[in-house]
């Protein structure tokens, strides 16, 4: 008798990337288990703890490829031998693994981008195990790569053809976005199904001991500044209290939201040019510097009186921001560099790294998101946003072409096209926290509708399931 989804009732879910930075692809994983009961196969590099619902599942399996690397300091004029030798010993590990590590599946379904050597190697695969082969387009990798060579380039050209050319072969495509369905309809002859990012079951808002416990396991990254001092730490950093943290405080068996309590701001970010940290570092100097003036406090007053003030329970009009950011990537060190230059009275920051439990914790526990994501494509919608949404958290996000499919302005967000309307926009919303901030509220309620509707397995079923038992079927015949 036929397992239930395919004749070997198993499906090999490709990562080109750190599995445990691909949220999306986890959740195939588990739905590919949980909801057409197969056996899932996980090929892709390490790196970061992927989600425990994923580690712990029993139908599925991860095999973890080895980074390639290079020695350092390779001679300019040998750059582009390695360009060309990284592609070929990804694609010959790639085919070791999908064609001889792991047992044949019914169906490879591939993340997109990254496009070469990824849709080569699984179009390869595909053919010679007899498996269906269905392509996740999450955005186009040339765009990514004209970000550093520019649209002009003759490799982006390159990089192109092969997206289009071995996209067109898949047997299925799914997508993030309608704009980006019609865009692969009319200009790469592909039809996809949209498959919208929706939040898992684990994105929710936190119960106030919820947020006790994770405030308590922060505590000591909470309190350390990113420079000397800031508004955050001084004078806290001696609290050894265990019952009581920036946000919280615990008195007997009742947890308690201190009233001069910061708000709570997460990003999360990549640290890639597509992104402009840039601008979150302008508009929280600007909201310094506006309340500062709104307050009509002296310049002459010194940040440590102030702070010193501000931490024995006085609260003011606006209160102090600590914006909390999160996510790995190549510009992260140059923007701590800057960070720890600034001199706000108000406003701090901290950059750490969270466990796939703590992540949903922290974004459920905040009072805003904002996103700087601005798509290279200009086609897809971050995720991180729908993971915020699902934790009922208002955002306030860069606006670009298709955000709206997501952000739906004045209801569960915010959209801001310059570090001035950032600074408008917290101005606005965090005028009278924690109590009288009433548009604030408004978003929340807008988000908490948002987060109720609309969740991955029921999205998953809707639209993916479909299509996948559709060409693992047309596979068998």
């Amino acid at each position: 008798m036929a397992a239930k989804g395919g004749k070997r009732g198993r499906a090999c879910v490709v990562v080109l990337g750190d599995i445990g930075r691909s949220p999306r692809m986890q959740y195939h994983a588990l739905s590919l288990a949980r909801q057409v009961s197969l056996e899932v196969d996980i090929v892709a590099y390490g790196g970061s703890e992927p989600h425990s619902a994923v580690l712990e599942h029993q139908s599925i399996h991860i095999h973890k490829m080895q980074w390639p690397t290079f020695p350092r300091g390779v001679p300019s004029i040998l750059k582009p031998l390695v360009l060309l030798i990284k592609p070929v010993i990804q694609v010959l590990v790639l085919l070791w693994f999908l064609c001889i590590k792991i047992p044949a599946p019914d169906v490879f379904l591939v993340q997109n981008p990254p496009s070469v050597p990824t849709l080569v190697a699984v179009k390869w695969a595909s053919w010679l195990r007899r498996s269906a082969f269905i392509v996740d387009w999450h955005n186009f990798g040339y765009t990514l790569l004209a970000l550093s060579l520019g649209r002009s380039s003759r490799f982006v050209a390159i990089y192109r053809w092969f997206e289009r050319h071995f996209g067109k072969m898949a047997d299925g495509s799914l997508c993030v976005t309608r704009a980006m369905q019609h865009e692969l309809a009319q200009n790469w002859g592909i039809k996809a199904t949209v498959l919208y990012d929706q939040p898992p079951e684990f994105f929710r808002p936190a119960s106030l001991e919820e947020k006790h416990k994770l405030f308590c396991r922060l505590d000591k990254s909470l309190r350390k500044p990113l420079g000397v001092q800031d508004c955050t730490s001084t004078g806290e950093m001696l609290n050894k209290d265990i019952n009581e943290t920036v946000f919280t405080t615990l008195v007997g068996t009742d947890i308690t939201s201190k009233l001069d309590r910061p708000a709570l701001i997460v990003s999360s970010t990549s640290w890639t040019p597509d992104e402009d940290f840039g601008i979150l570092l302008e508009a929280a100097v600007m909201y310094d510097r506006r309340v500062a003036a709104i307050l009509n406090e002296d310049d002459s007053i010194q940040e440590e009186a102030l702070w010193k003030e501000m931490q024995s329970g006085k609260q003011y009009l606006y209160p102090r921001l600590l914006f909390v950011i999160t996510g790995k990537g190549p510009e992260k060190e140059k923007y701590e560099e800057k960070i720890s230059r600034l001199h706000l009275k108000r406003v701090a920051f901290r950059t750490m790294w969270l466990s796939a439990e703590d992540y949903p914790l922290l974004l459920g526990s905040a009072d805003l998101g904002v996103c700087l994501h601005t798509s290279s494509s200009g086609l897809d919608l971050p995720m991180k946003v729908v993971d915020m949404f699902g934790c009922g958290l208002p955002v306030c996000a860069v606006s670009y072409s298709c955000i709206k499919e997501l952000v739906q302005v004045e209801k569960n967000g915010l959209l801001f096209s310059s570090s001035s309307e950032l600074a408008d926009e917290l101005l606005m919303l965090f005028k009278g926290f924690p109590d009288a901030c009433d548009s604030l509220k408004g978003l929340r309620n807008g988000a908490l509708e948002m987060s109720s509707s609309r969740r991955w397995a029921t999205e998953w079923e809707e639209h993916a399931k479909a299509l996948i038992l559709e060409v693992i079927s047309k596979n068998l015949d």
